[in-house]
């Protein structure tokens, strides 16, 4: 799991209860440890892996309350943030699937396989949070992982030529056979009619989960709740600004701008002020 995609998840910064800066920034180490070792381009498969299994005993450790074996000083102090806020591990051990994933596989099949990637890699830090702020319900969960989910798809939509350098595809290999698209086209920057058809379909999709996912923004009290809607509106622009690019993200990257930043400002008030998210999630079938 890329640490830039980490950073593109919905975790509250500036608006954060302070007290929980300070948890924040250990889990975001061994996140970025992890995904550190899973991205060393100068070590073989086989020494990564052995650094994730480092990790994971390091994870053993703090779940059996002894000493770590490695990142003793880093994991002593992941293991007073768990002990506190009675963390679950198994977000943990799902992150360090997904940057062992990471290492191997560089294709989806399906759908069913990405969203069983997110689930890993993605929607832990949700759950996380959740668990934090003492919020970790079956609904909040449930809408945590869409919104992680979908952050992490609008990411991968938005850097597919990024990643394509990197030898990864993250559009379903069905959907590409489905809309008549060869990774051919990802190589050549090719965004034809059967790309655009693609894409459409992909941002549907991401908008759907963005939207279902949105109420939990609304159920979080104060400055995260703004944070997290202000989260939900800055992916659904995102969504826009690639539409607005007639869906090629090859020639430049899409991003926001000032006046996009505003937009995502006014409808954050909007949403907070109606307790609607204001954007309607339109039917993926007319784009299937």
């Amino acid at each position: 799991m890329d640490v830039e995609q980490y950073e593109n998840f919905p975790i509250p910064s500036v608006l954060l209860p302070k007290a929980l800066r300070a948890p924040i920034d250990i889990i975001y180490q061994v996140v970025r440890t992890a995904a550190d070792i899973a991205d060393e381009s100068d070590w073989s498969t086989a020494e990564r892996h052995a650094g994730l299994a480092d990790l994971r005993a390091g994870l053993d450790a703090v779940a059996q309350r002894r000493a770590a074996p490695v990142h003793p000083l880093l994991f002593g102090k992941l293991a007073g943030v768990v002990a506190q806020y009675k963390l679950p591990l198994a977000p943990f051990y799902d992150l360090l699937d997904a940057c062992a994933q990471d290492i191997d596989t560089r294709r989806y099949a399906d759908r069913a396989a990405l969203l069983d990637y997110c689930r890993h890699s993605a929607n832990p830090l949700g759950h996380l949070m959740l668990h934090l702020l003492d919020a970790a319900t079956p609904e909040n969960l449930a809408d945590a992982d869409a919104i992680c989910t979908a952050s992490q798809l609008i990411s991968f939509w938005l850097d597919v030529a990024a990643d394509w350098k990197k030898d990864r595809v993250y559009v379903p290999l069905a959907d590409l056979r489905r809309f008549d698209v060869t990774e051919a086209h990802i190589a050549n920057g090719v965004a034809d009619d059967a790309w655009r058809s693609l894409m459409a379909y992909e941002v549907s999709v991401v908008r759907q989960t963005l939207v279902r996912g949105a109420p939990l923004a609304l159920r979080m009290p104060g400055r995260l709740g703004i944070e997290l809607c202000a989260a939900v509106h800055g992916g659904l622009r995102f969504l826009e600004r690639i539409e607005k690019a007639g869906y090629d993200v090859f020639r430049e990257r899409p991003v926001l701008n000032k006046f996009d930043w505003c937009v995502v400002a006014l409808r954050t008030v909007v949403m907070r002020l109606s307790r609607r998210v204001g954007v309607e999630a339109r039917s993926i079938e007319g784009s299937a």
